[in-house]
């Protein structure tokens, strides 16, 4: 007979957003569902909502491969109009007297669907681009389509990078390169004469205050680029001696692309607001201040200890530059400039979800299937069956943490001294592994009871256990191709189940990816005390595919991209929300993921010469008798289909 559940015992879609703190990192975009499957609402101030798990339901009947990149294109537009309303609020509010531009820097995710995305939602706004390298402006350029849309460019530049930007000038477009060393201005002047361009421009000063965390030398004396302000005011001498100080246009600073401290920035802006004052003071009219990108991104939900949490929401971070400059503007009775911010990775991170099936488990053992007959003869294993159905008392189940510390220490030395008397010879083989499948469901059955506790009240004993029954969960993907950062910076991101949230996780676990890399594994988490090294995950169900998400994927990780392996380019989807359609969603696109033979094109690996070669050496063994002919032409035939194949694993292989 079933026990008869508890309101105590019965796990709910709230208990699931808790545990995996889908309102912290997902902000108002993701919920669990009635359902218990992860969903988002991907159209600010919409209630429209769409079913994760159902959208790769759709995918898998459509014979669309795992793993795979969600992209709710929604998602970008909503992160843009949240960004330039925030603004706009906080400068009717303030009384600041001009306005604010956003650009797109796009090297944070260079994917032009996400370009032209951002920049079709960005076009009530004016939002602008900003490129960094010679490969990027080319790309940019051609989308100024309205003369106005600002253009930035950063980083280094040669010959022709600084060319093109002054033919843009020279077409009437709204471009500006910053001058990220002294050197640069010589380039451009000298362009500038040969173009016959009054050149536009402006300058990157390093700013004294320093970021936090692994993005602080962005910013400070040390920071790779930008210049000096002794650089600043030999610049300023040079550019007037040359005629062309009214082409000083735009004054930046940048403290990298995710800035943890509020307080941090206030200083900076103080600081670069107070440079700008005093130039114009000095007849420079410079219409831009270019507070660089940052925004944060909760990618450790909330946890503002941690080595990636932020301890600000995005109207702080709004209300801290416009305040900021329009006080010291106001003090040194000087005009408000355009404020200018290069956000990326806050309105890109959100709107890609990588998908990943679980293909099999390494897991501890448990006594789910019955023991075998006269297993728990021996008193010793049959202590262990008691204290193993002692849990099941619903009794117990009410009692306080040191009932189950103590339910745990009697199992541990229960097992300590049948592994004494296995060792010598009172015990079989089957009724040692008898004891040890009980001693991991004793330890399992009690963490499933702590899961609703504080984590920070747990007896230490309690969780070290809960760190030994991790199991090992073997993904299909590569971190290195898709969750670079984590491996490279150690960047947590949320992950967690999109389907069976109604259901309470029973086990734990670490990823591990299909490389041949030590490396390749995922075992610290988003948590509320900043990480951990495993994650609630529910059990397989033989025949049953079990889905994974890792979310806030947008920012340069599909760029960034490893091909360790020559694990290539996931399957990509793009989804928009839309009420008139089933599950209110369509798929608009879908590209397909790297192939065998693109992946191998990248490392010089082509089909005629592999082929070639593969025939050659089917040739000799027919030659030599050792397989028929037949067999020789089947075999040739699969080798050649395989170029064909997605580089990750396909529906029908082993493991």
């Amino acid at each position: 007979m079933a026990k008869e559940l508890t309101k105590e015992d019965v796990w709910t879609v709230e208990d699931s957003e808790k545990l995996y703190r889908v309102a912290l990192w997902g902000e108002s975009y993701f919920y669990v569902n009635e359902e218990g499957h992860l969903a988002v609402r991907p159209i600010l101030g919409d209630s429209i909502g769409i079913d994760v798990y159902k959208v790769v339901q759709d995918l898998r009947q459509q014979r669309i491969q795992f793993p795979l990149l969600i992209r709710f294109q929604d998602l970008l537009r909503s992160r843009v109009t949240e960004l330039n309303t925030a603004f706009r609020k906080a400068i009717e509010e303030s009384g600041y007297g001009n306005s604010y531009i956003g650009v797109y820097p796009i090297k944070v995710n260079q994917l032009h669907e996400v370009v032209q995305e951002i920049l079709e939602a960005g076009r009530p706004f004016g939002f602008g681009l900003e490129s960094g390298s010679k490969a990027e402006l080319v790309a940019a350029l051609p989308h100024l389509e309205d003369d106005r849309t600002l253009l930035i460019c950063n980083g280094y530049k040669d010959w022709t990078m600084m060319r093109l930007l002054l033919i843009g000038q020279l077409l009437g477009k709204n471009v500006i390169p910053i001058l990220e060393k002294f050197s640069e201005l010589r380039l451009l002047l000298t362009q500038a004469a040969e173009l016959g361009v009054r050149p536009k421009f402006g300058a990157r000063v390093r700013v004294s205050v320093t970021g936090s965390g692994k993005w602080a030398a962005s910013g400070g004396d040390s920071s790779k680029f930008g210049i000096t302000i002794s650089e600043l005011v030999r610049l300023i001498d040079e550019v007037s001696l040359n005629g062309v100080a009214d082409g000083f246009k735009l004054l930046h600073f940048h403290m990298g692309s995710q800035i943890l401290d509020i307080q941090n920035l206030k200083q900076a802006v103080k600081e670069i607001a107070r440079i700008y004052a005093t130039l114009r003071k000095r007849g420079l009219e410079i219409e831009y201040l270019n507070v660089g990108g940052g925004l944060g991104v909760n990618y450790e939900a909330g946890e503002v200890t941690s080595p990636h949490g932020i301890n600000y929401t995005l109207p702080e971070y709004v209300n801290a530059i416009v305040y900021t400059v329009k006080e010291v503007c106001d003090a040194e009775n000087v005009p408000h400039p355009v404020l200018v911010s290069e956000s990326g990775r806050a309105l890109t991170a959100h709107h890609s979800v990588l998908i990943v099936e679980v293909i099999a488990a390494n897991a501890r053992e448990n006594v789910d299937e019955p023991l075998p007959p006269g297993a728990i003869e021996h008193p010793q294993v049959a202590e262990l069956a008691k204290l193993f159905n002692s849990l099941a008392d619903k009794s117990v189940r009410r009692k306080s943490l040191p009932v189950l510390l103590e339910t745990f220490h009697d199992a541990a030395e229960k097992r300590q001294d049948i592994g004494l008397l296995f060792e010598l010879g009172y015990l079989s083989l089957e009724q040692k592994a008898a004891a040890e499948r009980l001693y991991w469901s004793i330890c399992t059955t009690i963490n499933r009871m702590m899961q609703k506790r504080n984590p920070e009240l747990l007896p230490k004993d309690l969780v070290a256990m809960k760190e030994q029954l991790t199991d090992q969960y073997l993904c299909d993907f590569s971190v290195f191709q898709s969750i670079l950062d984590y491996w490279a910076i150690g960047q947590v991101f949320p992950i967690m189940p999109i389907h069976r949230l109604k259901e309470q996780p029973s086990r734990l676990a670490t990823l591990v990816d299909l490389t041949c890399d030590s490396d390749g594994k995922v075992d610290r988490f988003v948590s509320p005390l900043g990480s951990k090294n495993a994650l609630e995950v529910h059990r397989l169900v033989e025949g049953e595919p079990y889905y994974l998400g890792f979310f806030l994927m947008g920012a340069y990780q599909d760029i960034l991209g490893d091909i360790h392996n020559l694990f290539g380019r996931v399957t990509e989807v793009h989804v928009y929300a839309d009420a008139e359609e089933p599950d209110n969603y369509f798929i608009e696109k879908v590209i397909k993921g790297t192939t065998v033979q693109e992946i191998l094109a990248v490392v010089q690996y082509f089909p005629n010469d592999l082929q070639r070669r593969m025939e050659q050496l089917i040739q000799q063994k027919v030659k030599d008798g050792l397989i028929r002919p037949k067999i020789g032409v089947q075999l040739l035939d699969q080798y050649s289909k395989a170029f064909h194949e997605y580089t990750y694993l396909g529906p029908d292989d082993g493991i």
